[in-house]
């Protein structure tokens, strides 16, 4: 069962971790590239703050962006700030989040995201707490996937595995960790999500084995896989998150 609450005290731990590491940094080393292609560490930054503000209109009710030509002019017109601003805007709309965080509310209702993508209320805060945790990870400033709790990167994974079941050109995949967890993702037939939780064996063309770390790296985009095994097939390529 998803504990926003518990949630929201995990995603303001991140962020102070994340604030702490990004204080050591200065004007140039925020204009320098992050790990994401195309943005500096000063993108990084902006969206982390944006995206803030933009999970309080989620929660609110509102449009998550004006769109999405917007949502790409504000981290571009934020970028390039000195570093002070960037750290006190980062703060400050995760202080806006966890205030929307903490009011009374129906946490079962149904919200809605970017694109039309829909989930409950409850699950905001974990998506919040997923932008912070790899973005800090996408500075490129000494944190890595592997110093991300257990816990967070075992939901990440089942959250991404769910994601991807039955995209579109995905073969059937077991991904399995090195301590014997697996997840079914990629074409899954003839089972409900329900079934697939309770352990329904479903037919696998390729099994993915390999450490949590180097999986998660792989499902969200930020690793190539070679770190991982393959057995029936090639790694196939994922669809963009």
């Amino acid at each position: 069962m998803i504990d926003h609450v518990r949630d929201l005290a995990s995603v303001r731990d991140a962020t102070d971790r994340l604030l702490t590491a990004a204080a050591k940094l200065n004007n140039d080393s925020t204009a320098e590239p992050s790990r994401l292609p195309g943005w500096s560490r000063g993108h990084l930054l902006a969206h982390v703050a944006r995206n803030a503000d933009a999970l309080v209109n989620v929660l609110a009710g509102r449009p998550m962006y004006v769109s999405g030509d917007a949502r790409d002019a504000d981290i571009e017109r934020d970028a390039p700030r000195p570093l002070p601003e960037q750290l006190v805007d980062v703060r400050e709309s995760a202080d806006r989040f966890q205030d929307e965080g903490a009011k009374a509310a129906d946490w079962s209702r149904t919200v809605e995201l970017r694109n039309g993508v829909t989930d409950s209320a409850a699950n905001v805060p974990f998506r919040r707490w997923i932008e912070v945790e790899l973005h800090h990870v996408d500075l490129g400033i000494g944190y890595e996937l592997e110093d991300l709790s257990e816990e967070f990167t075992q939901r990440e994974i089942n959250f991404l595995t769910s994601r991807f079941r039955n995209a579109p050109g995905l073969p059937a995949l077991l991904i399995k960790q090195d301590d014997g967890r697996g997840q079914y993702t990629g074409r899954v037939e003839g089972a409900t999500l329900e079934q697939i939780k309770n352990g329904y064996q479903t037919p696998v063309d390729i099994t993915v084995s390999g450490r949590q770390a180097d999986i998660l790296g792989w499902l969200a985009g930020r690793r190539d896989g070679s770190a991982l095994t393959a057995e029936g097939g090639l790694l196939p390529s994922l669809p963009p998150l």
